[in-house]
C-alpha cells in the first residue's frame, strides 16, 4: 500500500502562521519498492565491503528503516546475499547463453570472452560480489560453481566440434572447464586493471584458447562482427 503525500486546505496566511507545525508525511514504499531498495543497498554494500564487512544495521540505516524491516524481507542478511547473488548469476549467464550464436567455434570463443567482458564492464559491482568468498554455509554463488555453471554452457558446443574432429567427446567438459576458467580469471583481473581494451583482452584470450603457446599469432586478429 503506498501512503499519500500529505495535503492540507490551510491557506498561504494560516501556514505563515504556524510554520513549525505543518509537516507533510513521507510517501511510504510499497512492500515491492522497499524489497527492491534494499537489494539495491545490499548489492552495492556487498560489493564494496564484502558479506563479512556488511551487517544489517547499516543495510537498514542506509535505506532508513529498521533492522526488522530487513528480516522481514529477506530474513536476515544472508536471505539479501543469496538473493542479490542469484540475480548476478542469472544475469552472467543468460548474456553467455545469447551470445553464443555463431557457427563457426573460434567465433563462439570470441563471443563467450565478449560476453563475460560486457558483464563485467556493465555490472562492475556484481562480478565483484560473485568473485568474493560467499558465506561457508552457502553452496551455490561461489566463483567456482559460476565457472562451472557457464562451462555447462559451451560444453555441448565442444562435445559436438570434438567429434566432428575425431576428438574424444567425452573430453569437452574438461576443456569447457579450462576455457571459460581462464576466461572468467583474466576476467576478474580487467576488472580492475581495465588495460588493455576490451577487444584486445578479447583477441588474446581466443589467440591463447584457438592456437595454443606453440601457435601465438603476434598480432592477434578477432574474426566476427564484434570489434570492439
Amino acid at each position: 500500500m503506498i501512503d499519500d503525500v500529505a495535503t492540507d486546505g490551510s491557506t498561504s496566511s494560516e501556514k505563515s502562521r504556524a510554520p513549525s507545525t505543518r509537516r507533510a508525511r513521507r510517501v511510504r514504499m510499497t512492500g515491492k519498492e522497499r524489497r527492491e531498495q534494499l537489494l539495491d543497498i545490499g548489492r552495492t554494500l556487498f560489493a564494496d565491503k564484502g558479506f563479512e564487512g556488511t551487517s544489517v544495521e547499516e543495510i537498514a540505516a542506509r535505506a532508513g528503516v529498521s533492522k526488522p524491516v530487513v528480516y522481514e524481507h529477506f530474513g536476515g542478511k544472508e536471505g539479501l546475499y543469496a538473493v542479490v547473488v542469484d540475480r548476478e548469476m542469472r544475469q552472467l549467464l543468460d548474456m553467455v547463453t545469447s551470445a553464443l550464436t555463431a557457427g563457426h567455434p573460434r567465433e563462439l570463443l570470441e563471443q563467450a570472452a565478449f560476453a563475460l567482458l560486457d558483464y563485467i564492464e556493465t555490472y562492475t559491482d556484481g562480478f565483484r560480489i560473485l568473485v568474493r568468498d560467499s558465506p561457508v554455509a552457502q553452496s551455490t554463488g561461489t566463483f567456482a560453481s559460476l565457472i562451472s555453471d557457464i562451462a555447462t554452457q559451451v560444453e555441448d558446443i565442444l562435445g559436438l566440434e570434438f567429434k566432428a574432429r575425431g576428438f574424444d567427446p567425452k573430453l569437452a567438459p574438461l576443456y569447457a572447464q579450462a576455457l571459460v576458467g581462464m576466461v572468467a580469471l583474466t576476467g576478474q583481473w580487467w576488472m580492475n586493471a581495465r588495460k588493455p581494451k576490451k577487444a584486445e583482452v578479447a583477441a588474446h584470450l581466443v589467440n591463447l584458447a584457438w592456437h595454443g603457446l606453440e601457435n601465438l599469432e603476434s598480432k592477434p586478429r578477432l574474426i566476427g562482427h564484434r570489434k570492439n
